[in-house]
Order: structure tokens, then sequence, then C-alpha cells
């Protein structure tokens, strides 16, 4: 006698497919809002960057009537053999050299002092991150008023008795003038990341230090300094990919000179892909660029990254 079986299906059908119904809902709403995103990013980064590649190999111009060719390393050889791009590496390596200690370090102390519970923090804390908020193009063109002959620095350096330089106009302090102003412009910014860092450290650390006996500077030593780990990698990286994108300042106020003094290699990349209308030998000062900052940002992070597994 043959039996017959009548398997009905599974209850739980309907909710498995309901629950598929809503995961793919909710991945499709989330597609949808990365979209746009991803829209920018490939057309404003990804694309530039790929024509970038491609560009460094040819003799393409801005605007000419005759078609790019391939000219294979021709505007590499080029590069490396120009004294100007040598100069203007030189002078990218020292800014950042000198601003990454400087313009730290200035932020820190800056921030150890609006962290003090006191009356009027807050007040200090908008003054000192007003540049921050003030357009580089703005901030660059006081500046440059102020280091004229006549200046404002200038006066205040002749009542003292002393006769200031041409800051701008003299190859040797040139350079030095946009440090000073790079340093001021963007301090305010890092003090409010210092100061993060700052106010996750728990205040029990500093009573137990305090009961212990440690001075002021052993605290900063023992714990503030160990507790700002994360933060300083941070602006570590920040700051020296900033110093090495150094544009703005040089173009509204220097031009590069005088004698290629303040030239740096973002500067000599517009001035002759815009400029000279040169993009394919602009393109290989880019690709060369973006080599170095990334060399440099990998040093950092390997380097960073060897402290945090030693702790």
């Amino acid at each position: 006698m043959a039996t017959t079986v009548v398997t009905d299906a599974p209850a739980s059908d309907p909710v498995r497919r309901a629950r598929r119904t809503t995961v793919r809902r909710t991945a499709g709403v989330g597609w949808a809002m990365l979209a746009p995103a991803a829209v920018l990013m490939i057309v404003f980064l990804i694309i530039p960057i790929l024509l970038t590649f491609g560009l460094a190999f040819t003799n393409a111009r801005l605007i000419s009537p005759v078609p790019a060719k391939f000219i294979g390393i021709d505007n590499f050889v080029r590069l490396f053999g120009s004294a100007t791009f040598w100069k203007s590496l030189l002078n990218t390596v020292i800014f950042a050299i000198v601003i990454v200690p400087v313009q730290s370090g200035l932020a820190l102390v800056l921030a150890l002092l609006v962290n003090a519970k006191v009356r009027g923090t807050n007040f200090f804390r908008t003054v000192y991150f007003l540049p921050v908020v003030t357009s580089m193009v703005v901030v660059s063109m006081l500046w440059m008023f102020m280091y004229q002959q006549n200046g404002l620095i200038n006066a205040l350096l002749g009542r003292l008795g002393i006769v200031g330089p041409d800051w701008l106009g003299d190859s040797r302090t040139a350079l030095f003038a946009l440090i000073v102003m790079s340093a001021w412009q963007a301090m305010g910014f890092h003090m409010v990341i210092w100061l993060s860092g700052l106010q996750t450290i728990p205040g029990e650390l500093y009573e137990a230090a305090s009961l212990d006996g440690a001075s002021t500077w052993q605290q900063f030593a023992h714990v503030t300094w160990p507790g700002l780990l994360q933060t300083r990698t941070f602006i570590l990286i920040t700051i020296t990919i900033a110093a090495f994108s150094l544009f703005t300042q040089v173009n509204v106020m220097t031009q590069g000179g005088p004698l290629d003094s303040t030239s740096t290699v973002v500067f000599q990349a517009v001035r002759t892909g815009f400029q000279q209308q040169q993009t394919g030998y602009a393109s290989s000062i880019s690709l060369v660029f973006f080599v170095i900052v990334l060399a440099v940002s990998l040093v950092q992070r390997y380097l960073t990254r060897d402290k945090e597994l030693k702790r």
C-alpha cells in the first residue's frame, strides 16, 4: 500500500521572504544615499588621478591644436634635471620640517592654556580659532601688507631700534615669513584637536599623580603626553600633508620668488599646468608629488604603529 506524504511549506517562509525584502530595501536605500558621494568622488578624484597618470607620459598642452603624443619618461627626465624642481622640493621639505614641530607645539601650548577651568576660556578659544575660519587668501593679503617695508611689523621693530628687512622681497627671509604666517593661521585648528584629546584623559589620573607628589611637569610627561598618543599621530600626519601641499600663501604673497626661494612643488605644478599650459609636464610633477606624500605618510604611519605595538 503506497503512502502519500504531503509536505506543507514551512510556516517561516513568509517571514524569511519579508526579511529578505527588508534587507534588499535597506541595501537599496544605502546605495542610493551613497551614490551622490560616490559620483563626486569618481568625477573629481578618481578620474583626475587616472588622467594624471596618463598625461604624465605625453606632451599634452592645455590649449593646443596638435593632439597629445606619447613620449615615455621624457617629462620625468626633464623634471629631475630641472634646478627649479629641486629648489621647489627643498623649499617644501624645509617648510614641512619647520612647520610640523613649531605649529603642533604652539597649538599644544594654547590647548593646555584654554583647557584650564578659569573664566574667559571660551573667549580665548574663539579668538585663537578665528584665523582658521578666515579665508587663506584674505589672511595672506593681510600679512603681505604687514610684511611690507613700511608695514606694521617693521614699524614695531623700528620702535625697538631695529631696521626691519624686506621680508617678502629678500630670498633670505621670504620662506621664513611664510612659515610664521602659516603657523599662526592654522594653529587654532590643531589647538582644537589637542583640546579634544586633553578632554578625553580621565581627571582621576591627575588626582592620583597629585597625591603621589608628582609635579606639573611630571604630570604632563607621565599622564598628559601618553594620553595624547592617538591625537598626536593624527596631528603629525595632517600637518605634514598640509605642509607639503603649500600653495595659496605662495601664490598670493610671493609668486614663488624671489629667485624661487619660496617656490614649492604644488606651486610649480600649477604654474606649469595653467600659466605655461604644459599639461603633460605638470602631470608628471603632480605624479612625483603624489609619490612623495604617499611615501612620507606611510613612513609616519609605520613609525607611529611601531610605537603603538611596543606600548
